[in-house]
């Protein structure tokens, strides 16, 4: 996709005008930051506004954005190959990219442009350079020797299709094999074809009527260069003489081959066949293989024959000097054991061995300590590549153990499910999360160092600590050391420990909602400094976990909140009657009353009430040095209704207090002292201060209704197919049109009435309890989806307090919570604890937060959460909140400073807590202020506090909505950093919110990216690129320039070892003396030309562009020269066709000028 990118026009655009109104600027790529006038619900900024206070230092100068590395397991694998001098590991896949891997953090991702399956790698070995043969029959020559691999060549193929490649060591020519049975070969130097080819029907005997099939194996003899050993696929083999072209030997097995490897001394090769066998054959009794074994086949009762199993579909023969010969090979299992695992079988002497695996074989290689064909190779690993995992096998030991694996391929061990980014943490975090998880690693490993490990890599210029955290569907969170643009596990945390194990077939006797991955992580919540961490789950949970280094055995603390919100039998609409918010001293103290519905209905029949989703272990728990689980909160049945899932959350470890919404309303909790503050639906937040004068829902007339049709979104949406589940929410909205999270759509156009809004409100069986969502946070909908009907029917929703809930359903998602330091109100002189609500209508409420006035008084008397009668209003669902000091600069929300609650000094238990508040010192005026940042789905606002002034409104998009914004520190500055759904990457200055960045980046082509992007300080974020995979990437320019420095080096120059002796007999006796030239066989001089219409040579994309990457002096000067002769021999190749075609022409001409001469020479003029 084209990427768009609006700098330096950019900077000198601001999103507001003095008066308050928006004059931003319009963006291309339907990113629709279009101007439009202040929103009502910010007023315009008075005079004498403290604007000019704030140096705002950066500019688009300071923005770019780049991939830097991917993480993770290579997504659908297809090929795998091996440089055994370079030590470097390389892995295709379905999706057309290729993974390089050496030592750990010597990770490289590169992808062909055509996105075609990769078929076959093959290194040029100790060169520094890879070809890869696509699934589009192109064959690409990779540049290695610098830091990002580009393509230096291409050849296609027109006529024929590419099966198998063979590239002999210290070779410049390499072998392809097509289906239609005939071996090309290519001069990997200059990517030309040579005019040797080895057609099928020369290569089979003339008796032979039936075609051998593709090619499915090349390899050239060790013991003979000149010889070619050729399989076909319908269990012909050819032994190709090339110098004298001709067949040296044919064998024929009634099985068809799936593989074939040589002995070292190139006297005897193995096969592998499609009915489990292997054979052996002997180059001098070609006739029949002179040993047929089937490793796991049963003899049969009669004696006679073996029984068939699976096909074989690899395999490989290696020798030692001193010990009997491995063969290993993959499948091959018999028929009978359905249910057995894929299998790699190790043979070794007489002892057989079988490695069972977790997922299906796609290939494997044996590491072997030459890279010499004709040498005993001494093998010493087995580098397995599974459909999801890579395992190398031990092959010096006897219980063949596997080695620790560096890389971090298992991030998909459990879907990841959500994703959080913590650039620039406390430098104290890393070690202490490796020491207590190092505690959990396994036993059991090979004590060898990891083979592959090739390449170079230094720390680079990057030294700030980075820490990823992925949550995932088995309700697993892992902690990631992302430092320097690598990636390695610190820690392990399972959050579903704290719950009873479900039985099976329990599920829906214990009010379970979710079918499949009921511990799936939802939300995340880290306060780094305090070392506090929340989990909100799928099941309608929310654990609050404390950091120690000491074991404990304790039982696990649980609350219980009822969270449902309905308005029902209230006669009359007037505004006056909606229950104000209740008093704050009635919240403490019983839980089971704790309800945010203003009546019950009674009910005929039983129904699940009060009952929470999953039950937490009563007895104590041994809970290990880490995370330990402080507090469990769980949602419960209301009344025959489920719980809503959590869409939002905040902990604060100042204040004690961890808050979370849904759909139905707020709940506020402190974890200190264990009690519910408050528990109440959306509306009941706004007292009488409701902007939406709300009509009363009508009563409704039954409330028996199956469970299941209540079931909330499980995992299975997080991963079915996109359009399919684009499609069915969408349908499942109230109005049937697809909109934006926060529009809505009317079917006819026209406005219903309030009876029509009652009873399209009642929910009848089959009705889901969540029509719609609210926020981007319900993922199903968070895509756009741009028709001619989603344009004409559906209009944004106005924020003006005329509208009433004609259009909109009673119910209000609770988006975003942010605990701060803040001007509750107005007339605020100072600032006191504030939690500030975001809905999903784009309101924004400010919650008191008043707190025992000492430390002491903390563990006992109560906290009073009251309202401040604070609103403001955005367009679109609120995404996040920030408070900027004065000066403009970013003020953290206060917290406390971490100690170990069960440390073994009881002093330390006993000492007090230590907080930091980051407030204003009493020295400074009282006249002092704030900057609120709220950012919405469609715009973001800025105000000052406490006079409730919009300074600054930016309407970031119309036709599109945000997925997620942040506010992050770039160059001890501040920005608002935006992802929207239309692709595009923005980031806005502030407080001004002037454009700096605006790219068209990353199209969401799956709601993976929607769910889990997102940014972190310092210029970074992060997206799942695919299941398996963690995509990073930079929009800081600084670090857009310095990535060079930071990525590995594939590439080291090494030795190549060099052959061993082979002996004056032996080289006598043993082998051809002959010494064999493939340049004088296989060139142009020779051989002649290939037809031109058969393959299509393409210069790459890498050339010039891609030695400036690469390895400076003599090597790059070499290079140039050579992609220069390579064009020029190309513009000359191309002339030569030219002339070749002139001359043909002029000959013809000729000819027939002679005919014509010949034909009138002896006529008269009257006869013509």
């Amino acid at each position: 996709m084209k990427k768009f990118n609006f700098r330096k026009v950019l900077d000198g655009l601001t999103a507001s005008s003095p008066g308050g109104s928006s004059s931003s600027s319009g963006s291309g790529g339907g990113s629709g930051a279009g101007g439009g006038s202040a929103h009502p619900g910010g007023t315009a900024g008075a005079a004498g506004t403290p604007r000019e206070e704030v140096q705002e230092t950066l500019t688009s100068e300071y923005f770019q954005i780049c991939k830097t590395v991917r993480h993770g397991f290579p997504y659908l694998p297809t090929a795998l190959a091996f440089d055994p001098v370079q030590k470097i590991l390389a892995i295709g896949t379905r999706t057309g990219a290729i993974r390089i891997l050496g030592r750990p953090g010597v990770d490289c991702y590169c992808q062909h442009e055509s996105g075609a399956a990769v078929l076959q790698l093959q290194f040029l070995i100790n060169e520094g350079a890879l070809v890869s043969a696509s699934a589009d029959d192109a064959l690409h020559l990779w540049n290695l020797r610098q830091k990002r691999p580009a393509i230096l060549h291409s050849l296609k193929f027109n006529r024929e299709r590419i099966t198998y490649c063979h590239l002999p060591f210290q070779s410049k020519w390499l072998y392809v094999g097509t289906e239609r049975g005939n071996t090309h070969i290519v001069n990997i130097e200059s990517f030309i074809l040579s005019g040797y080819v080895i057609m099928w029907n020369k290569a089979i005997e003339l008796s032979t009527k039936t075609h051998p099939g593709p090619v499915v194996h090349l390899s050239d003899s060790p013991r003979d260069e000149g010889k070619l050993l050729i399989g076909y696929e319908n269990g012909t083999i050819v032994f190709w003489d090339l110098r004298s072209k001709r067949a040296d030997l044919r064998a024929y097995y009634d099985e068809a081959i799936h593989s074939v490897a040589w002995h070292h001394e190139g006297k005897q090769f193995m096969c592998s066949h499609s009915d489990g066998s292997l054979t052996l054959w002997n180059l001098k009794s070609p006739n029949r293989p002179f040993q047929t074994t089937i490793p796991h086949g049963k003899i049969q009762r009669d004696g006679k024959k073996t029984e068939s199993c699976k096909p074989i579909l690899k395999v490989e023969y290696k020798t030692c000097k001193n010990s009997e010969p491995f063969v290993i090979f993959s499948g091959g299992l018999s028929y009978d054991k359905a249910c057995r695992r894929p299998s790699l079988t190790i043979m070794h002497g007489k002892a057989i061995t079988v490695l069972e695996m977790d997922h299906p074989i796609v290939d494997f290689l044996t590491l072997c300590e030459t890279p010499y064909p004709n040498e005993f190779q001494e093998p010493y690993a087995v580098v397995v590549l599974l459909e999801k995992d890579l395992i190398v096998v031990d092959l010096t030991q006897s219980n063949f153990p596997i080695f620790e694996n560096p890389y971090p391929i298992d991030i998909h061990e459990s879907p990841v499910t959500c994703t959080e980014y913590f650039a620039d943490c406390p430098p104290d975090l890393i070690p202490v999360l490796y020491s207590v998880g190092a505690k959990h690693k396994k036993q059991g490993y090979s004590n060898k160092e990891w083979p592959i490990s090739g390449g170079a890599w230094n720390l680079g210029a990057q030294t700030y600590p980075e820490i990823i955290i992925t949550g995932h569907a088995d309700g697993s969170v892992k902690f990631w050391d992302a430092s320097a643009i690598t990636l390695q596990m610190l820690y392990k945390l399972k959050t579903s420990k704290v719950f009873e194990k479900q039985k099976p077939g329990e599920g829906k006797a214990t009010a379970e909602i979710v079918e499949e991955d009921p511990f799936a992580v939802q939300m995340m919540h880290w306060c780094p400094e305090s070392r506090i961490f929340c989990v909100a789950g799928v099941s309608a949970y929310v654990i609050v976990y404390r950091f120690s280094k000491h074991e404990v055995n304790t039982e696990i603390a649980s609350l219980e909140v009822r969270l449902q919100y309905e308005v029902e039998d209230i006669i009359t609409p007037e505004p006056e009657i909606i229950p104000p918010f209740p008093d704050a001293s009635s919240q403490l103290p019983s839980l089971k009353s704790l309800s945010g519905s203003t009546n019950t209905v009674a009910c005929e029949g039983t129904m699940k009430d009060s009952i929470p989703c999953l039950s937490v272990k009563t007895r104590p728990v041994r809970m290990p040095p880490g995370y330990q689980a402080d507090l469990v909160i769980q949602l419960v049945w209301v009344d025959g209704e489920p719980p809503q899932q959590i869409t939002s959350l905040a902990v604060n470890s100042a204040y004690g207090l961890v808050a979370f919404g849904n759909c139905n309303g707020l709940a506020v909790v402190d974890f200190m002292q264990k009690t519910v503050l408050l528990s109440m639906g959306t509306l009941d937040l706004y007292g009488s201060s409701d902007p939406y004068q709300r009509q009363p829902r009508s009563p409704r007339k039954s409330k028996q209704f199956a469970a299941d049709n209540f079931c909330m979104r499980g995992l299975s949406n997080f991963y079915p197919d996109l359009t399919k589940r684009i499609r069915t929410s969408y349908q499942n909205h109230v109005n049937g049109h697809c909109t934006s999270p926060t529009s809505q759509s009317c079917s006819s156009g026209k406005r219903l009435s309030s009876a029509d809004v009652s009873k399209a409100n009642r929910r009848g069986p089959g009705r889901p309890p969540f029509r719609k969502a609210q926020s981007a946070a319900c993922m199903e909908i968070s895509l756009p989806v741009t028709t001619e009907e989603n344009r004409e029917n559906s209009f944004s929703r106005s924020r003006s307090s005329s509208v009433s809930s004609i259009d909109r359903d009673s119910k209000e998602a609770i988006t975003a919570l942010y605990f701060m330091e803040s001007f509750a109100r107005k007339n605020d002189s100072a600032v006191s604890p504030c939690l500030w609500v975001g809905t999903g209508l784009g309101m924004v409420l400010i919650l008191s937060l008043n707190l025992p006035a000492s430390d002491d008084l903390r563990q006992s008397e109560p906290v009073m959460v009251s309202p401040s009668g604070t609103v403001l209003t955005l367009k679109g669902a609120v995404l996040t909140f920030a408070c900027l000091d004065c000066m403009g600069t970013l003020t953290h929300p206060p917290y406390e400073v971490w100690r170990d609650p069960h440390s073994a000094d009881d002093g330390e238990k006993t000492r007090k807590r230590k907080l930091v508040m980051h407030s204003p010192s009493s020295s400074q005026d009282m006249g002092d202020h704030q900057f609120a940042v709220i950012c919405s789905e469609k715009q973001a606002k800025v105000f000052s506090l406490p006079s409730q002034t919009c300074l600054y409104v930016h309407n970031i998009t119309e036709t599109s909505f945000l997925l997620r914004a942040d506010v992050v520190t770039l160059c001890n500055s501040v920005c608002l950093a935006c992802f929207c759904a239309n692709g595009h990457i923005m980031t806005l200055s502030l407080p001004s919110l002037r454009p700096l960045l605006d790219m068209n980046y990353l199209p969401v082509t799956d709601m993976r990216i929607a769910r889990t992007f997102c940014f972190s300080n310092e210029g970074q974020a992060l997206y799942l690129s695919s299941p398996t995979e963690i995509q990073r990437l930079t929009y800081s320019q600084e670090m857009c320039d310095n990535l060079q420095d930071m990525l590995g080096d594939l590439f080291t120059p090494v030795e190549t070892p060099e052959a061993q002796n082979r002996g004056f007999l032996k080289g006598l006796f043993g082998g051809s003396g002959q010494a064999f030239d493939r340049e004088e066989l296989f060139g142009e001089a020779t051989a002649g030309k290939a037809s031109r219409s058969l393959a299509q040579h393409i210069p790459g994309s890498g050339g010039i562009e891609g030695v400036r990457g690469a390895a400076g002096g003599v090597i790059g000067d070499l290079t140039r020269a050579r992609i220069a002769l390579d064009e020029r021999g190309q513009k000359l190749g191309e002339l030569d066709e030219k002339t070749a075609s002139m001359m043909a022409s002029a000959e013809a001409f000729s000819k027939h000028a002679h005919e014509v001469m010949l034909k009138y020479k002896d006529k008269k003029w009257y006869q013509f």
